[in-house]
């Protein structure tokens, strides 16, 4: 009874909170707090979200996977990497930011919750063992890279179409360096250097929040926020707001053909043959208009670059007028700079300054089912099955990392049931997908937390933070969570470990660098790149089993059994001695085949062939099969099959289909050194009845 209710409540597992318990959880979770609310808020931005998402995904997510999973020290909310993939299934479905996408978002933590549930509960928990540590290694560091490279766009000022390839993209924006934001990029490389400072010479106080609070408090003071929402009439001259009018135009049709696309794409599922044709060359017809649409509205977007515009007080009662720089009379001057940074029908968004993440709601999230539609579920589930393998993968490397510090025993079904339900949890409280990350943990760890409360203050705090601090975070300026972003996956980049892999064993070095190669080629379909790595890496194992190693053995002049070819030794041309070094099955059973009868064809006079079966875990029915083909085709030309060194579970499957009794028993051995020796007697025996034999038939030919 009381096995079923650590089952069920493993969070009673925990230590008895005692005072000084409660006060070490207490100082781990204010830490590990400290450093969640502005990486959420970044981790957000990098999903596609507004910052606020990323609270509400740092509150009942981290009770929740905390009270349910198996380690007492792992931090479990936003992460980059979750978040990334988060966006790359998304942002083909909805514009990021919408409520369409949100909404999206929310059902896709509800799958991924699922899918990580279901996975617990029929303790599937080694599934995981698919993706490799290569595949792990490859795609972590390249999509440390994307996501990276995904900020500079942030870091520099520099607007950038995230619709296309990202290579694509970033090269674009590489080409606009020219039109850098400096204030922006002053921000963000100050927030690096404060966050490296701090970690170096002040370790003790953290730096995100350190460099949070002086870039907001500096960013209010100096009014690095300038925006202002107008009418296109306040615009002049008139070519100008004619132009600004076309541009807000082609943007509306292009987020309608978006719309119509996603709309067929939708229907061309569920459509039979002859109208699926019909549908097809329409959406082939809206992707062309797509196309033409996006080249239109990028060379608008150029030309509207170099254009800067000055403000001009308006006459009694009329609101200010913004005029083109080449339209002031001579000896006006352009300061402040104002530029056009959005366009949506006749309303203009000019700035004059930076962007900050401006208002973030206060209060709770609401509790709500997200929208689970059979096209929601249908368009989303392959993301949501990579999202969660990947996700797991991540908590269960950290789990182990912390463990092996703590001693804890680990229980990875227990770690994916409350990943589950942490991901559940996020999905009812407007949150989106969560995982482990791995330096919040190792916060918790060094802060000194104990048990699973420690957690649970970190949502206290969160909890805190936006019931009432939320205004505090408006002048936070966007490129110092671009900051935070790329100061959290740096040390994710590690091309040491793929060299390592490559050292270790060259398929898994292939493995980690084609599926590291693929994932820059497709990002921002990340996706993509991993299920590329894993089918790699399961058909170069397949391939390594269909081809294991086999061995000619001999002895050595130590008396050791060694391989003939590698040390240039003589075999003996009586006996045969070949190792093989993988269980037998349908995949290999021809190759060992193959090596066995090229054996004997290299041996013509062998008496006895003996298979060194150490290695050999298991065999199948192909494998059997094939056994008892070569004990026939061995016995018709004079050649005796010998297993030796044969492992009882193997011998039991060998029993059980009478294999046993048409080798003869005499022809299978535990040992190998037993196998040798006997055969060596039996054939010596052998040699001397025939020449018993021989001297008999001369004597009696020469009576």
């Amino acid at each position: 009874m009381r096995s079923i209710h650590y089952q069920l409540f493993p969070f009673l597992r925990w230590q008895k909170p005692s005072r000084e318990i409660l006060k070490s959880d207490l100082a781990a979770g204010t830490a590990v707090a400290l450093v969640l609310v502005p990486q959420s808020m970044a981790y957000a931005q990098l999903a596609g979200m507004p910052p606020v998402y990323g609270l509400y995904a740092s509150l009942l997510p981290v009770i929740v996977a905390a009270l349910w999973g198996s380690s007492n020290q792992l931090a479990t909310g936003p992460v980059a990497v979750v978040s990334l993939l988060t966006a790359t299934a998304l942002i083909p479905l909805a514009a990021p930011g919408s409520s369409e996408y949100v909404a999206l978002a929310v059902a896709l933590a509800f799958l991924v919750g699922v899918v990580q549930l279901s996975m617990g509960i029929l303790r599937m928990g080694a599934l995981v063992s698919f993706i490799s540590h290569p595949v792990i290694v490859g795609f972590t560091n390249a999509a440390a890279l994307v996501i990276g490279l995904s900020q500079l766009n942030k870091l520099l000022g520099i607007p950038v179409d995230t619709g296309g390839h990202f290579l694509m993209g970033l090269w674009d924006m590489l080409g606009d360096v020219a039109y850098l934001h400096w204030p922006t990029l002053l921000f963000g490389v100050g927030a690096i250097l404060i966050m490296v400072g701090l970690k170096r010479f002040i370790p003790r106080v953290p730096g995100v929040l350190a460099a949070v609070i002086l870039t907001t408090a500096i960013s209010w003071l100096i009014g690095f926020e300038r925006k202002a929402d107008i009418h296109l009439d306040q615009v002049s001259p008139p070519a100008v707001a004619e132009q600004l009018l076309k541009w807000g135009d082609f943007k509306k049709e292009k987020a309608d053909l978006e719309l119509q696309i996603r709309e067929q794409k939708a229907r061309l599922e569920a459509a039979e043959s002859p109208e699926a044709a019909a549908l097809r060359y329409k959406m082939e017809l809206l992707s062309l208009r797509q196309e033409h649409v996006a080249r239109v509205l990028k060379r608008y977007r150029e030309e509207m670059r170099d254009v800067h515009f000055a403000r001009l007080p308006g006459e009694e009662g009329q609101p200010d007028a913004f005029v083109a720089a080449q339209a002031l009379d001579e000896g006006e001057e352009v300061r402040p700079s104002w530029r056009v940074t959005q366009v949506d029908g006749s309303q203009i968004r000019m700035d004059a300054g930076g962007r900050v993440i401006g208002s973030i709601p206060a209060g709770l999230p609401s509790l709500a089912m997200p929208d689970l539609s059979p096209a929601t579920l249908a368009a989303l589930f392959t993301a949501a099955f990579v999202i969660a393998l990947v996700g797991f993968t991540e908590a269960v490397a950290i789990s182990r990392a912390l463990a092996a510090r703590t001693g804890q025993r680990l229980n990875p079904n227990q770690e994916l049931i409350g990943q589950g339900l942490g991901n559940l949890s996020a999905s009812v409280s407007q949150g989106y997908p969560v995982s482990g990350s791995f330096s919040r943990s190792a916060v918790n760890l060094n802060a000194g937390a104990r048990t699973g409360l420690s957690s649970v203050f970190t949502a206290v705090f969160i909890l805190l933070v936006l019931l009432f601090f939320t205004p505090l975070f408006y002048h936070l300026p966007e490129a110092v969570l671009a900051a935070i972003i790329v100061m959290a996956v740096v040390g994710l980049i590690n091309f040491k470990a793929i060299q390592h892999a490559w050292l270790a064993s060259r398929h898994d070095g292939i493995a980690a660098i084609v599926t590291f190669v693929a994932t820059l080629a497709v990002a921002p379909n990340l996706d993509v790149g991993i299920l590329i790595g894993v089918a790699l890496a399961v058909g170069l194992f397949l391939y390594r089993t269909m081809r294991p190693r086999v061995s000619e053995l001999t002895r050595y002049e130590d008396g050791t059994l060694r391989e003939a070819r590698r040390y240039g030794l003589r075999a003996d041309e009586e006996i045969g001695l070949l190792r093989f070094d993988r269980s037998l099955y349908f995949a290999n059973a021809g190759y060992f085949e193959d090596a066995v009868l090229e054996q004997a064809a290299r041996y013509p006079h062998a008496r006895y062939m003996i298979v060194v079966t150490q290695g050999v875990n298991e065999i199948d029915a192909s494998g059997e099969e094939v056994i008892r083909s070569l004990v026939q085709r061995l016995r018709a030309r004079g050649t005796t099959l010998v297993f030796a060194g044969i492992k009882p579970q193997v011998l039991m499957v060998m029993k059980r289909t009478h294999l046993v009794d048409f080798m003869g028993e005499d022809n299978v051995f535990h040992s190998t050194e037993g196998a040798i020796a006997t055969i060596r007697d039996r054939l010596a025996r052998q040699k001397a009845e025939e020449g018993k034999a021989d001297r008999e038939e001369g004597d009696n030919e020469r009576a």
